[in-house]
């Protein structure tokens, strides 16, 4: 069946009776591949029967399958073994040296992981459980079955997801009304972003000083965040492609706002509210575009209205670019406000001076995780060199005076790691805390957001008092380090090439074979950062060129796939596109700025006149692992992008939910989610579906 015989359907169903989206194409059951009786006809790989089976065979089959996945985790030897940066293999013996735990220790710790939860059949809703689904007992105590179970569980992921990034963005966001309104003093550097943005919003803009204009774009998109009386969803109406729109209306999946979203999963997936895993699998459509529209969309245009979009940089890159001598800072997290004024404060001449008087030879500065990516094309000298997972080895090096920690991906063993080395954490959320770290906290209120400036210098002040006092401290620094260009968008597209016809033009004749958007955060169930590099080198020899940010990003950049003289690794027809000065893969920053993929994406199908579902696109986190790349490849599946994966969610034990979430969005959206544990077989089927698209759309190669 066609996409768009799919929603003639949808709007018979809609003329009798009336707007409930999702019960509309479960009423169709072969759209979502059930048989004539009613029964799924997805079944797991690991006991394949084929037809029907009961509750009770299935509930083997998949803790069978539970398993089988189990035994593809890696261990910790098998991580040094076989991980492909050799300063992350270093500084993993070299905490093994001193003994301190990492992330690696503590994964092999858990072994084996719990089954129910890998399965997604572990209740704890309520205090009548925790209820689990087994052969013997197939409903919890209320009557909840695995359906339900893994649905409601998928739910509160999605969430949490929607609200970790929405948190994100209301602090941007907020940022850019206090600065337009003149409470808080740092400079709009965005002009350009927020007047075609404010053009597309319907935002008046004639004989307006730049600040209202500003501040009116602020509040909308504040009240997508938190609007409760319905109302139309400003982000998505200015910025979504109006095909898109359209199945979302019809799906009934168009959000209130994202706080609305998230207040109306949790009471859908409490004890006894919603028992139908559909209408549950609906409301986690609706989080998937709230965390699009407003944590991604939304946080995107605010931080590129306040900061600028930045242009491509040269950047330094890996553990090596780590000096002693220097007062050495890192920032973590996820938030840029203050970081951009941390860094502006570390290139003032009196505090420069300052540092030098304590015998250094100037300050430095180095990100972890995305504050780092957000920075580092925008603050020159702000030097990536690790994700999430491994933030623990950068501290190991003993290198650093002091850590920045404000929100998200911060693991709280990066405490346990700096008091060895006597590195000082400050903390600067209110949201966000260590136990042990020092406080230069945003109040719960953001009352005091005027002082970021005075908040800046007190920690670069508490830096260089933190050298002071670490003479002397032992430092091991891995030798590894190269170069990564960063900062690429839509903007320096057009820069590059006067528009986006010439890549669209290189798709279309094969030049190119298509496009992939590689994201997403790291995880130890997979061979670390392996995946990724080896989902990249499969699609780069087929001329598959790749977009990057976020934590996926780190091994791209750290070994040479985001330098010019990376398009070695492409194909031939690839490499001659990249000629004579961009990279195979093109970093466009921080996990919000997939906002900065899609930008490409819809450009080139604008000039193709296509939909994005029928063009030779991907998005593929080949490592995921929290709750934020549930949204994430959601996002990417709701527009019509299909969604790779070496990781598995935990859904296990519902056939239903397995083939609604893996295969029933390709009629629902377009679009599919594929995981396979093999990298280099989950890139073929990429190439495959890529050639697959190009094929139906009539184009040769």
């Amino acid at each position: 069946m066609s996409h768009t015989h799919s929603h003639e359907h949808e709007h018979e169903h809609h003329h009798h009776h009336g707007k409930n989206g999702l019960e509309h194409i479960h009423s169709h059951r072969n759209l979502i591949g059930f048989d004539e009786h009613g029964i799924p006809t997805v079944t797991l790989k690991a006991s394949d029967h084929g037809g029907e089976s009961s509750p009770e065979d299935f509930t083997k089959d998949y803790m069978s399958a539970v398993a089988e996945y189990r035994k593809t985790f890696p261990s910790k030897q098998d991580v040094i073994d076989n991980t492909p940066d050799p300063a992350v293999r270093e500084m993993i013996l070299r905490m093994e040296q001193i003994g301190i735990d990492t992330a690696f220790d503590r994964f092999d710790a858990q072994k084996p992981q719990c089954a129910f939860g890998l399965s997604g059949t572990c209740c704890k809703i309520c205090n009548m459980g925790p209820c689990h689904i087994t052969a013997k007992a197939q409903r919890g105590v209320c009557g909840a079955d695995a359906d339900l179970i893994v649905a409601r569980n998928l739910l509160r992921s999605a969430a949490s997801g929607a609200a970790q990034h929405g948190m994100h963005a209301r602090e941007v966001m907020l940022t850019l009304k206090k600065v337009a309104e003149g409470e808080l003093d740092i400079p709009i550097l965005g002009e350009q972003k927020i007047r075609s943005t404010a053009e597309a919003f319907g935002i008046k803009q004639k004989n307006r000083q730049l600040k209202n204009v500003a501040k009116d774009l602020a509040d909308a998109l504040l009240e997508d965040m938190s609007r409760s009386v319905p109302d139309d969803y400003k982000t998505i109406k200015a910025c979504a492609l109006p095909e898109r729109q359209k199945v979302w209306e019809d799906l009934d999946i168009l959000p209130i706002s994202a706080y609305h979203e998230v207040f109306e999963a949790y009471h859908k997936s409490g004890c006894a509210t919603d028992g139908d895993w559909k209408s549950i699998m609906q409301q986690f459509l609706r989080c998937g575009l709230a965390f699009t529209f407003s944590g991604v969309v939304g946080a995107g245009i605010a931080t590129d209205a306040l900061f600028g979009v930045g242009d491509r940089v040269t950047s330094k890159v890996n553990i090596g670019a780590l000096e002693k001598g220097y007062v050495n800072i890192a920032v973590h997290g996820h938030l840029p406000t203050l970081v951009s004024q941390i860094v502006a404060a570390g290139k003032r001449d009196d505090l420069i001076e300052l540092a030098k008087s304590k015998g250094a030879k100037g300050i430095r500065f180095y990100g972890i995780c995305c504050s780092g990516l957000s920075a580092m094309y925008r603050d020159s000298g702000v030097i990536p060199l690790s994700n999430a997972v491994s933030a623990e080895l950068v501290l190991g090096t003993g290198a650093l005076d002091l850590w920045v920690a404000d929100v998200q991906d911060v693991f709280p063993s990066i405490m346990d790691v700096a008091k060895c080395f006597k590195t000082v954490v400050v903390t600067t959320s209110d949201s966000a805390r260590l136990p042990g770290a020092e406080r230069y906290e945003y109040d719960h209120h953001h009352s005091n957001i005027g002082q970021t400036k005075e908040l800046a210098e007190k920690i670069v002040r508490r830096a260089i008092e933190s050298f002071e006092i670490r003479k002397g401290m032992p430092v091991y620094i891995p030798p590894y380090e190269v170069e990564a260009e960063v900062g690429f968008s839509v903007e320096y597209v057009h820069k590059r090439f006067g528009s986006m016809k010439p890549l669209a033009e290189a798709i279309k004749s094969g030049q190119i074979l298509g496009v992939v958007n590689m994201v997403g955060c790291n995880n130890p169930k997979v061979l670390y950062e392996k995946c990724i590099i080896d989902v990249a080198d499969e699609l780069l020899k087929n001329n598959v060129l790749i977009i990057t940010n976020g934590c996926a990003s780190f091994p791209l950049m750290k070994l040479g796939y985001c330098a010019v003289s990376g398009k070695e690794k492409a194909g031939e027809s690839l490499r001659e596109f990249l000629e004579p000065d961009l990279p195979p893969v093109w970093h466009v920053g921080e996990c919000i700025d997939n906002t900065r993929s899609t930008g490409i994406f819809a450009g080139i199908a604008g000039v193709l006149g296509k939909n994005l579902y029928e063009l030779p696109f991907a998005f593929s986190s080949p490592e995921w692992g929290n709750e934020k790349g549930i949204d994430a490849a959601l996002g990417f599946r709701l527009n019509g992008i299909s969604s790779y994966h070496c990781v598995e969610a935990p859904i296990f034990g519902s056939k239903n939910v397995i083939e609604f979430l893996k295969y029933g969005t390709k009629e629902l959206l377009g679009s599919t989610m594929n995981v396979n544990t093999d990298p280099v077989a989950l890139a073929k089927q990429i190439v495959q579906d890529m050639k697959d698209k190009r094929a139906a759309l009539g184009w040769d190669k």
